[in-house]
């Protein structure tokens, strides 16, 4: 199993440029020390508008600063929205293409669809049509970077003959993933032949483990893949933070680890309610009803540190007990690890520790 940083960027209030301004430096800071401590990756979201959440909005950018200063590490899109307009398919494959050609090879290329109120609602986008603007996105995207001229006529974007330019250096190209929640996405990722996001906060490892199993199980028999090859990696995100002392790591990750899910099921659960005022099946958002059902019972204000190590649902405390926790995602079938090193306010003295702790004595267990 490998390890990856996995960040959202987040920024509390009061807000200020100055807090915005430190918090991408902190960021650029932690990813070059990563590679030094020896982590695999380095993958960030893409987020709009979700205050306090996420001001990670432009992450290719962000992508290309790592890589001028990194040799090693990774870059992983996690993920790009495909839905217009977020992201015409054009503009996201030469994104990557440059990417890859800047970093050397390093880029993953994770795609998804969105899945919050405030996004969705904020573009103007029909939450029925994601899955379908997602799966034409990625066609266009893997002819723009394999074809020498390509020309399309779809059902959301149409080019006339052009050479997209220019195309990455990984061949036939990067990596494709798709990240999901259900199991029915579970199985549509598999029968793409794609790699697996499998994203869901405060999850327990043996859930992980049975969605990765509904996942190998349509990915093998994938004999036609949306992209020039299957890509069979699965990976999961946690949130982490390792210290010298259990007390330590316990008191640092509290307040971000309860704060990161409650408002995460919230965003998502708010698309539900946005349907139903609009009288909209939720069809493969159905998961957004169940959050906003954890919400409206009160069962979510519940969710508590006790609940979330209880579970194994994070990893928190010594290096042992880091190693000890991520034994549990190794024997789920996790490939790759995204570790969430600052859910909401851990300062970045200790989001360096914990990226010190884990090269240093959890990696070299998984190596």
């Amino acid at each position: 199993m490998k390890f990856a940083l996995f960040y959202e960027i987040p920024v509390t209030r009061p807000f200020s440029k100055e807090k915005e301004h430190r918090a991408y430096q902190d960021t650029l800071e932690e990813a070059i020390f990563a590679e030094a401590m020896g982590w695999h990756a380095f993958w960030t979201v893409e987020h709009h508008v979700l205050e306090e959440y996420s001001i990670c909005s432009n992450p290719e950018v962000l992508y290309g600063a790592i890589a001028s200063r990194t040799e090693r590490m990774r870059l992983g899109y996690g993920v790009r929205l495909m839905p217009k307009p977020y992201n015409h398919p054009v503009r996201s494959a030469e994104s990557a293409a440059v990417l890859d050609l800047i970093s050397n090879g390093r880029v993953d290329f994770g795609t998804g669809r969105s899945a919050t109120r405030i996004e969705l609602e904020g573009f103007g986008i029909d939450p029925r049509e994601t899955r379908a603007m997602w799966l034409e996105a990625i066609e266009h995207v893997v002819d723009c970077w394999t074809n020498e001229y390509n020309e399309f006529d779809g059902e959301y974007w149409q080019l006339p003959r052009r050479r997209v330019q220019p195309k990455p250096l990984q061949d036939p190209h990067p990596p494709i993933w798709g990240a999901t929640t259900s199991d029915e996405g579970h199985v549509q990722v598999g029968e793409l032949g794609l790699g697996l996001c499998s994203f869901a906060v405060g999850v327990p490892p043996e859930e992980i483990g049975r969605k990765i199993g509904v996942y190998r199980d349509a990915i093998a028999g994938c004999t036609a893949p949306i992209g020039k090859f299957v890509n069979e990696q699965a990976a999961t995100f946690t949130m982490m933070n390792v210290a010298p002392t259990a007390q330590e790591a316990r008191a640092v990750a509290t307040e971000s680890f309860e704060w990161y899910p409650k408002v995460g099921a919230r965003q998502i659960g708010g698309l539900a309610e946005w349907m139903a005022e609009r009288d909209q099946d939720l069809g493969n958002y159905h998961y957004a009803a169940e959050m906003k059902q954890h919400d409206d019972d009160g069962s979510l204000d519940l969710l508590s540190m006790d609940i979330l190590m209880g579970m194994n649902a994070c990893v928190c405390g010594t290096p042992d007990d880091a190693i000890e926790q991520c034994r549990k995602y190794e024997a789920a079938g996790v490939d790759l690890l995204l570790c969430l090193v600052n859910p909401y306010a851990i300062p970045h003295d200790k989001v360096m520790q914990t990226i010190e702790l884990v090269g240093r004595h959890v990696i070299p267990e998984f190596s």
